[in-house]
């Protein structure tokens, strides 16, 4: 009889820590970016993966760094999917998907990290946030990243000084801007950039000041434009959650998603601009000369950007025109 009691309590247990395990809900993240390096993009999710566990809400987070679980362009149709439940994503690389996204990296239309603040709050955001979610994904927290432009040769600081180059650029918004200014346009993610150089299959790039350290592009280029007062590049980057996958959670377990991510969106305002600063000094550090644009240079860019990516993002995009508006009239 004795033995037959421990059997039972032997199989109570085993059932309890199954039982234990199957109330255990394992997420995946998944980003292109650096991981274990300092890449604020990689610790935003790392902080969510973090408090989440703490919370004790039976959720865990199983973040795959680097691009390796999914290639950076496969990634929002694997969460609108339910394929991938979280990503730190670039929005604009949807844009194919959903052109209002391009309004996310549109030349000139944050300026600085001061005004990128503000827009988070703005009808701008509010808009795009509800075509985020139309597709079957949510922002569990905002980032907005600024962005450099580098060459291999020269300094680019006028729309001439981009004249013949083969350009890396981010997104169609961007590119649209280079190429009327006279350059041609490689298409590739952050993640190959470095090779590109190399190769010299690209002679200039744009992309985030994050990502010209995470990839060491300071080992490419001559020269870069960083961001300064006047910034041409702002890209909105946000963490966001398959909307399939949030809504099978538990109230707690969306709650600690959503206080995780409110903590993820606070570190990450404190740090973008410090990324700025560190930008300036690591390719400093590596011999690249660094540049800023002038008021001047930054309204001649713009006048480019008005007759190329403004114009066509108005013409082709459905309420193209209504969002650069709300955008520009965030002071």
């Amino acid at each position: 009889m004795r033995k037959l009691i421990t059997v039972l309590a032997g199989v109570a247990t085993v059932a309890a820590f199954s039982m234990a395990a199957q109330a255990q809900t394992v997420l995946k993240a998944s980003h292109q970016f650096p991981g274990g390096k300092g890449d604020p993009r990689d610790e935003m999710v790392q902080i969510i993966a973090r408090d989440v566990k703490a919370a004790n809400v039976g959720l865990e987070i199983q973040v795959y760094p680097g691009a390796s679980l999914f290639k950076p362009n496969e990634q929002w149709n694997a969460m609108t999917r339910g394929q991938l439940d979280i990503s730190s994503f670039p929005l604009d690389y949807a844009s194919g998907k959903v052109r209002a996204f391009g309004a996310t990296l549109m030349p000139g239309l944050v300026r600085n990290h001061e005004r990128a603040a503000r827009l988070n709050d703005s009808q701008f955001m509010k808009d795009i946030k509800a075509q985020i979610e139309k597709a079957g994904v949510l922002v569990l927290a905002d980032a907005w990243l600024a962005g450099a432009v580098a060459s291999k040769d020269k300094c680019i600081r006028k729309p001439d000084d981009i004249k013949g180059l083969k350009v890396r650029s981010a997104g169609p918004t961007f590119a649209a801007m280079w190429q009327e200014a006279g350059a041609s346009i490689v298409s590739i993610p952050s993640n190959e950039v470095y090779n590109a150089l190399q190769t010299g299959v690209a002679d200039a790039t744009d992309t985030s000041a994050g990502s010209f350290m995470s990839f060491r592009l300071y080992e490419q280029v001559k020269c870069i434009t960083a961001p300064g007062d006047n910034a041409l590049w702002f890209m909105y980057e946000p963490v966001l959650i398959s909307k399939k996958t949030y809504d099978k959670l538990t109230k707690p377990q969306q709650d600690a998603l959503r206080a995780a991510g409110k903590k993820s969106q606070d570190y990450f305002m404190k740090e973008s601009k410090g990324l700025d600063d560190k930008l300036v000094k690591v390719f400093k550090d590596h011999n690249v000369e660094v540049v800023t644009l002038t008021p001047e240079e930054y309204d001649a860019w713009i006048k480019v950007a008005q007759k190329s990516s403004y114009a066509s993002f108005a013409k082709d995009v459905p309420d193209g025109k209504k969002l650069i508006d709300e955008a520009l009239a965030v002071k």
